[in-house]
């Protein structure tokens, strides 16, 4: 059985992903607290690899390596850094050449054919970082399912979930749990991605 894209996001409830240009997964409207973390933590460890973007993956490079030995952060954070650091990546990127930290990099105009590539030889989870990056897997028929993890607040502008993904998605919900701070989370299946019914 092939791997599965799994989309996973922080959203407001009006699926947007940023409020303002710049916070790149760390606004303010947030409420992440130590349980929430924790769940990141071990959805993390159980992934098969994380293909990112290159922002969201320059975001995630400039803190958690450093994290994993900042003894000021709690342990919970501290944890995820090692997660994110010692974890398999890849970076799909056009203006990269290299990265650290157990990531390899997929460039160039055939960057999709080489993922659905890599999915087919995935056993397991693949998370997917980055709004750019989950559009072109959605449109192309090989994102498999959405994590999302939504904030209560109703930002009104900025940038979506998706770059307008072309006509309606079915989705079946798998999984849903609550957080602290009124945080909710959603799992759901994308309907006619190979392998679904």
């Amino acid at each position: 059985m092939p791997g599965r894209f799994v989309y996973w996001m922080n959203v407001s409830v009006d699926l947007m992903i940023e409020n303002a240009p710049g916070e790149e997964g760390g606004g303010d409207w947030m409420r992440i607290g130590e349980s929430l973390h924790r769940e990141f933590n071990t959805r993390a460890k159980a992934l098969s690899l994380s293909v990112e973007g290159r922002t969201i993956y320059e975001t995630m490079e400039a803190f958690w390596p450093g994290a994993r030995h900042d003894e000021s952060l709690p342990g919970y954070l501290r944890e995820y850094g090692e997660i994110w650091t010692s974890a398999p990546k890849m970076l799909v990127s056009r203006t990269r050449a290299t990265a650290e930290h157990n990531t390899r990099i997929i460039g160039g105009d055939d960057a999709i054919a080489q993922l659905a590539i890599l999915r087919a030889r995935t056993d397991g989870d693949i998370g997917v970082g980055g709004a750019t990056l989950a559009t072109q897997l959605l449109r192309a028929g090989l994102l498999d399912e959405l994590l999302l993890f939504t904030h209560p607040v109703i930002l009104g502008s900025g940038r979506p979930l998706f770059d307008e993904p072309a006509g309606p998605v079915e989705l079946d919900l798998l999984e849903h749990g609550s957080f602290e701070h009124g945080v909710t989370m959603h799992r759901y299946a994308v309907r006619g991605a190979p392998g679904k019914s």
